[in-house]
């Protein structure tokens, strides 16, 4: 038995290169191999932003900044490992390697700060079914309430504000964004709508702002309903309230990927700029000291 304490960082994981872009799409989609045009309009979101996604180099960079973070804090203490929802090391992989080195208290973390039940749920279940009769999990739901975390963002968002022009910027909205999910989890109670409306008056305060919105992004290409309003909706009704400028926050994401580099950064702001609209959004996380520290701090909390 250890008296190190595991601690399991877990993301979506993204393809590394062109080779792998199809079957990551074909696990993404539960086995099912997706058809050519799905695929051929992945591709063409990927050669948008350059050709693949740099989630991966940004979540190694988060997990070994989270390692040096929790390091300096409380030396020899933790042990940081990754697991990935589709790509390797999976999840069940990186748990069994805490059982296989005698582990037996992980901390589990999701790169997303509040809970949904088909977000960090899915995540820390898999965790602790791997886990299971071997090692104590303890669930960090979510940290967008860890302390650090509104201010941090805070000043994100009037740094874009301050990218405005002058004469718009007294006017700006700023829409606070996440990943739509399907509507069927506000039938459950599903805790993700509160916490993103909580996350983003908790910023707004520490920004002082008081324009804003909640708009979702990224909604899936499946015939269910998604929550609302889509941010591309939002962008395209503002002139007819008079607004002429919009700071896109994505409070939903911690990390420079396609749902930030497409999503926001050419297909909403392609809609701004037809409807005659400034849109700046806020400087992703990353691997941004200050803010690993904020993971760190609510890893010490859980693990006191």
């Amino acid at each position: 038995m250890s008296d190190v304490i595991g601690v399991l960082v877990m993301a979506y994981g993204s393809p590394a290169n062109r080779a792998e872009v199809e079957p990551y799409y074909t696990k993404i989609r539960h086995g099912r191999a997706p058809t050519a045009e799905q695929l051929a309009d992945l591709v063409r979101r990927y050669d948008a932003i350059g050709g693949i996604s740099p989630l991966g180099e940004r979540t190694d960079a988060q997990v070994r900044g989270l390692a040096a973070a929790l390091e300096r804090r409380a030396p020899g203490r933790f042990d940081v490992r990754f697991g990935s929802k589709y790509t390797e090391p999976s999840i069940e992989v990186a748990a069994q390697s805490f059982i296989d080195d005698g582990i037996t208290t992980v901390v589990g973390i999701t790169l997303t700060p509040h809970s949904a039940t088909m977000g960090s749920g899915e995540y820390l279940n898999r965790a602790a079914v791997a886990l299971e009769e071997h090692a104590t999990l303890i669930r960090i739901d979510q940290w967008y309430d860890t302390a650090g975390f509104a201010e941090l963002m805070a000043a994100r968002v009037q740094d874009a504000i301050a990218q405005i022009p002058t004469e718009r910027r007294a006017g700006a909205l700023t829409l606070f964004t996440a990943h739509s999910l399907p509507q069927r989890i506000l039938e459950i109670g599903d805790p993700y709508p509160d916490q993103l409306a909580d996350s983003a008056q908790n910023i707004a305060d520490a920004a002082g702002i008081g324009a804003y919105e909640i708009a979702w992004q990224s909604a899936g290409r499946t015939p269910d309903p998604w929550i609302g309003p889509d941010i591309l909706d939002v962008i395209k009704g503002l002139p007819e309230r008079g607004i002429d400028a919009v700071v896109i926050c994505p409070v939903g994401f911690v990390a420079d990927h396609l749902e930030v580099l497409y999503d926001v950064d050419v297909e909403a702001q392609a809609a701004a700029a037809a409807a005659g609209i400034v849109l700046t959004r806020t400087a992703s996380l990353n691997d941004d000291p200050r803010f690993l520290d904020v993971l760190a701090t609510r890893v010490l909390e859980v693990s006191a």
